[in-house]
C-alpha cells in the first residue's frame, strides 16, 4: 500500500479546548445526555471532539467491534445486531478513524483486506451480507442470496479512503464502480444520493466530481428528496424507501459547508435547515433519530451517535452551541 495525493477537503480541525459551558447550552444538555445514555464509544468520541480528549481511547473503544478478519461488528451500527463482520459496520468504523485522523496505515490496510474479501464480483460491496443472523437485525435490512454491490455501502467507503488518501488494490475496480454509479444514478432514496455525495467529495477527479454533484443537485431537488421548509414538514411527502416522517434535510447531505452538496441549497434553505436541527434537541439533551424504532436498544445507542453528528454538523456551520 502507498499514501499518496492531496485530499481535497482540508485536514480535520483540532478539537475543541475544554471549558465549562453554560449548563443551559445546547452543549452542556447534549454532554449530560451522552454521560448517561450513549455508548462508550460515542462518549469518547464526545469528549474528543468537544473537551480536547485525546484519539487514544476512541480507538480503544472502537477496537471493541473489531474482529479477526479485519472487518468490525458486534452492534457497531445499530440497525444490525450480532457479531459477524459487515460492511455497514466496518464503514461506520473508517468514519470513527477518519473522524480521530487515524484512518491510514495498518490499520486502512487492514480494513482494506477485509472488503477485497467480501466484494461482489464487480468490485462493490453488498449493503449486508447474507448470513443467518436475519432474526438479529432490523426488518428495512434486507437479506438476500448473492446480494449485489451497492452505491449505499460502496460510496462512503470508497470517500473516506480518499479523503485519507489511501491507496490499495481494492480501490481501483471500487472507485471505477462508485463514478459509473454516481454519474448514471436516477435517485429515488435520499440515501443513494448521499452515498454518492460522500464518494464526490474527495473523488480524485475533482471536475468530474463537481459535474456529477451538480446533476445530483438538481435531480434530489426535482424529485422532492430534501425538505426545504421544514415549516411544511407534514405537506412533504416520504421519499420511496423511507418510512412516514422519515425525511432528509439540505443538512443531512451537506454536513459540512465545504461538500459539494452544499451549492444544492440557497443560503435560506440552508439556513431554516440548521434552524431545524438546533430545535431538534430534545428535553434529555439528545437528538431523535428519524428511523423507525423496531428494537429498544437499537434505537437507544443510535441516539448517541446522532447526537455527536449534529453537534458536529451544527459547529461545522459556526452555529453557537455554548
Amino acid at each position: 500500500m502507498a499514501e499518496t495525493g492531496a485530499s481535497p477537503l482540508p485536514s480535520i480541525p483540532p478539537p475543541a479546548t475544554p471549558r465549562t459551558p453554560d449548563p443551559r447550552s445546547p452543549l452542556a444538555r447534549a454532554e449530560r445526555f451522552v454521560w448517561l445514555t450513549a455508548r462508550v464509544l460515542e462518549q469518547r468520541l464526545f469528549a474528543h471532539h468537544f473537551r480536547g480528549g485525546d484519539r487514544g481511547p476512541v480507538e480503544a473503544a472502537l477496537d471493541a467491534y473489531r474482529n479477526e478478519d479485519g472487518g468490525y461488528g458486534h452492534g457497531l451500527e445499530p440497525d444490525l445486531r450480532g457479531p459477524v463482520s459487515q460492511p455497514l459496520h466496518t464503514a461506520r468504523a473508517l468514519g470513527v478513524l477518519d473522524a480521530v485522523g487515524l484512518c491510514g496505515g495498518q490499520r486502512a490496510e487492514r480494513v482494506c483486506r477485509y472488503l477485497t474479501s467480501v466484494s461482489t464480483a464487480d468490485g462493490a460491496l453488498p449493503l449486508v451480507r447474507a448470513g443467518g443472523e436475519a432474526a438479529l437485525t432490523a426488518p428495512f435490512v434486507p437479506f438476500v442470496t448473492g446480494p449485489p454491490g451497492e452505491l449505499l455501502a460502496t460510496g462512503p467507503v470508497v470517500g473516506l479512503l480518499h479523503r485519507n488518501e489511501v491507496w490499495h488494490a481494492w480501490l481501483f475496480r471500487a472507485t471505477d464502480f462508485c463514478w459509473q454509479a454516481a454519474e448514471s444514478l436516477e435517485p429515488s432514496c435520499p440515501y443513494e444520493a448521499e452515498a454518492a455525495v460522500a464518494f464526490l467529495d474527495t473523488a480524485p477527479d475533482r471536475p468530474r466530481a463537481r459535474a456529477a454533484a451538480g446533476r445530483l443537485g438538481r435531480l434530489v431537488r426535482e424529485r422532492r428528496l430534501a425538505v426545504l421548509d421544514p415549516d411544511a414538514l407534514d405537506a412533504h411527502p416520504a421519499a420511496p424507501g423511507c418510512a412516514p416522517g422519515e425525511h432528509r434535510f439540505p443538512h443531512d447531505y451537506a454536513r459540512d459547508p465545504r461538500s459539494l452538496a452544499r451549492a444544492w441549497f440557497t443560503d435560506d434553505e440552508m439556513a431554516r435547515s440548521l434552524d431545524f436541527l438546533a430545535a431538534g434537541q430534545e428535553p434529555d439533551g439528545g437528538w431523535p433519530v428519524r428511523r423507525p424504532r423496531w428494537a429498544p436498544a437499537p434505537a437507544l445507542e443510535a441516539r448517541g451517535r446522532v447526537t455527536v453528528e449534529a453537534l458536529r454538523t451544527l459547529r461545522a456551520y459556526g452555529r453557537p452551541l455554548g
